[in-house]
């Protein structure tokens, strides 16, 4: 459930808010970011405040921070999947996945940073959070492919060093959708997001010639993780990667933010999962964001 006291203070102290809201001390914040999309599927940007309206355990919240178009700083986690079934396509991912992190630090935020994870047997943090391009670039360049899938041990460890982070937090995977060796579960996986407030983007690569060796299972988990997080899977084949990234680029250049103290809850046991429900007043649009946060 969002950070604690200080990321309220830090929201709150933003620029280019209209109105400064009182800081509560005794509360926390819930933050949702919230991309908004039109019947066939374009971007909105343009909203206000009084387009949103959103529920938390069924009861009407109010907005206390609102942001069109967020400028709050990225920490993105990129995670890449190095198991031996991903050795035909890792060069054509890493390379895309080069090109998606130089588009990163040339605009946005100057504050904006990125993260390399591999993952098979085992989780490596290859680099830690900069906006040194190179950096990653090299990080990105070593890798081989060997082994098993830690999968959610992988979005288990990316969620933990993303918590104390500033700003927005995203996390893209690269990977062929199943999980063979991790310690952790889906569970764990999905608290760790949630605690995080990590938004997901699974990259899955699809064959070109057929379905054979897919995990049909595993892509269901990562589109249900996503989903959970207000993040989107994708699915392409390797000629589309540079595509996907630049999708995911302009979902996270044209994102609202909102936060607000929870009211008036119905009482739940600690660690319950309270559900967010996001509705908009212009016809025809649609939000995506997290489906609720676990009570603490």
């Amino acid at each position: 459930m969002g950070r604690l006291v200080a990321l309220a203070l830090i929201l709150l102290a933003s620029a280019g808010l209209a109105q400064t809201p009182i800081f509560r001390a005794d509360v926390r914040l819930v933050r949702l970011l919230v991309t908004v999309k039109d019947s066939a599927g374009a971007l909105i940007g343009n909203l206000s405040q009084d387009d949103f309206e959103v529920r938390d355990s069924g009861v009407a919240q109010t907005v206390s921070v609102f942001e069109r178009t967020t400028s709050q700083p990225l920490s993105i986690s990129l995670l890449i999947d190095t198991s031996g079934s991903t050795a035909k396509d890792l060069k054509y991912e890493t390379e895309a996945a080069g090109r998606f992190l130089r588009a990163v630090t040339r605009e946005g935020n100057p504050q904006d940073s990125l993260s390399l994870y591999s993952f098979n047997h085992d989780v490596t943090q290859v680099a830690n959070f900069t906006r040194d391009a190179s950096r990653i670039e090299r990080g990105l360049r070593s890798l081989a492919a060997s082994a098993g899938t830690s999968l959610y041990d992988a979005l288990l460890l990316s969620s933990e060093r993303l918590e104390s982070r500033d700003g927005r937090h995203v996390i893209i995977v690269i990977s062929d959708g199943g999980d063979t060796t991790s310690t952790t579960d889906y569970h764990g996986a999905l608290r760790a997001l949630h605690r995080a407030d990590a938004v997901l983007y699974p990259i899955v690569v699809i064959p070109i010639t057929s379905d054979a060796g897919r995990n049909i299972g595993g892509e269901n988990a990562l589109i249900q993780l996503a989903r959970s997080t207000g993040g989107r899977a994708f699915f392409p084949g390797v000629s589309k990667l540079d595509d996907t990234f630049s999708e995911i680029l302009r979902d996270l250049r044209t994102q609202y933010l909102l936060a607000y103290y929870p009211k008036a809850l119905p009482a739940a046991p600690p660690r319950s999962f309270r559900t967010i429900e996001i509705k908009l007043k212009p016809p025809g649009l649609r939000a995506v964001s997290r489906g609720g946060y676990y009570e603490e």
